[in-house]
């Protein structure tokens, strides 16, 4: 469980992000790489502590391999309109 703010914004920015390059028809192996391009940044800017990028890292993979968080709304039949 992320605690530190600054974590959890970069949490908030990239399971947003994975979510908008879903939508655009990218797949799990291109949201992977994304994932693992945005955690090799914060690991050489230093923006925060390396335990703390460990600690994303498994938040946003859990994020990301879970199938609750892709899913398409399949849209309701329209009931009466016929």
């Amino acid at each position: 469980m992320l605690q530190d703010t600054q974590t959890i914004r970069y949490y908030q920015k990239l399971t947003d992000a994975l979510v908008e390059i879903w939508n655009r028809g990218y797949r799990t192996d291109d949201l992977r790489l994304y994932l693992d391009g945005y955690l090799a940044a914060l690991r050489h800017s230093n923006a925060i502590e390396p335990y703390l990028i460990h600690r994303l890292e498994e938040e946003a993979s859990r994020f990301l391999y879970d199938p609750f968080n892709f899913e398409v709304p399949q849209p309701e039949p329209e009931s009466g309109y016929y």
